[in-house]
């Protein structure tokens, strides 16, 4: 089992519990950052707002149509960063890179670059960073969207509303990553 933990290799159940320790990881960087922004820079919360009470925080009173646009903006920012960190986390300890695109090949061979290696594997590296960052903006615009709506039209706090993207987001991520990005 503690090998399992240890190198890449590692059955589904392993690999989704060190897919989930690393996706903490990126959750608390983006936790982090939505909250600080949502706070002191582009606000996003209100009195009422449980992250607010637990910190014993002021904010001044924002209307929800101001709010959820704020916090979609937040989101949208919080996500550049933890999706970097994600990448980061996933690629040293739980999925293997190097998945190879043949369209890229392709293209490169058409170019007559396909000899070259290093620039070959810096190709498909840009192109696995674009797609993990495509599939997790397909999943952070799906939840920022449900995030807006529970906000706006349900009047739920910064954070239940925050944290229900959260989820929705994770669960797609591990999917599209696991069967569509790396190697499985």
């Amino acid at each position: 089992l503690w090998a399992q933990f240890t190198r890449r290799q590692a059955s589904p159940l392993i690999q989704f519990v060190k897919y989930a320790i690393c996706g903490g990881g990126a959750v608390t960087v983006n936790v982090i950052v939505f909250f600080l922004l949502s706070w002191l820079i582009i606000h996003a919360l209100n009195a009422e707002d449980v992250f607010v009470k637990l910190c014993h925080l002021a904010c001044a009173p924002i209307s929800d149509v101001i709010r959820a646009r704020n916090a979609m903006i937040n989101n949208a920012l919080a996500f550049l960063l933890s999706n970097l960190v994600a990448y980061i986390l996933n690629i040293l300890w739980v999925f293997e890179s190097g998945r190879r695109y043949p369209p890229l090949d392709l293209a490169l061979s058409k170019l007559g670059l396909v000899q070259r290696a290093r620039l070959r594997a810096c190709a498909h590296r840009t192109v696995e960073v674009a797609l993990f960052y495509a599939v997790s903006g397909i999943a952070i615009t799906i939840g920022t969207f449900l995030m807006g709506v529970l906000i706006n039209r349900w009047h739920f706090t910064t954070t239940v509303a925050f944290g229900t993207q959260c989820v929705i987001a994770a669960l797609i991520n591990f999917a599209l990553r696991k069967f569509m990005i790396f190697k499985s």
